[in-house]
């Protein structure tokens, strides 16, 4: 990427406020299970060993709840998308070497349910950060090392 803050697709922003959502929620049923001992005293080994793991796990979910929101915080910080170079959360007409064209929306996050989203660590993204209208890419495919020409930005 670029160094400084990246844009964020508004398909990426929605998937990052619905996993923290989900972090959160997750991370409220976890913390209720470790106030104050769960209600019981710590007793043999297994029990002390369940609760290291349910902290360890509260540990792995505060870490990501923090990602989260430092990339949310940052996606605003940086605007709008680029027009004048394709970066994250830019929206390209992409013409390729069968002379098919297609117009894709780079991406942080994969998005199975989104066919026009490319992700910016696909080999076709990473080919594309960057690069402007007129532009032609390479890039490898499971057929080979391909080339597609980026017919617009918008």
């Amino acid at each position: 990427m670029t160094g400084g803050p990246e844009p964020l697709s508004a398909v990426a922003r929605e998937a990052l406020q619905r996993e923290l959502a989900d972090l959160r929620t997750e991370r409220e049923a976890v913390a209720v299970t470790l106030r104050g001992g769960g209600g019981d005293e710590v007793g043999d080994r297994a029990d002390q060993a369940d609760e290291l793991q349910r902290a360890d796990e509260l540990d792995r979910l505060d870490t990501r709840i923090t990602e989260i929101e430092g990339r949310l915080k940052e996606g605003a910080v940086a605007g709008a998308p680029s027009t004048d170079a394709v970066g994250v959360g830019s929206s390209v007409t992409v013409r390729f070497a069968d002379g098919t064209e297609s117009t894709v929306q780079i991406g942080e996050l994969a998005n199975a349910l989104d066919a026009t989203l490319v992700t910016a660590d696909s080999p076709l993204g990473r080919a594309l950060l960057g690069h402007r209208a007129g532009d032609t890419v390479t890039y490898d495919t499971p057929e080979g090392r391909t080339t597609a020409v980026v017919v617009s930005l918008g």
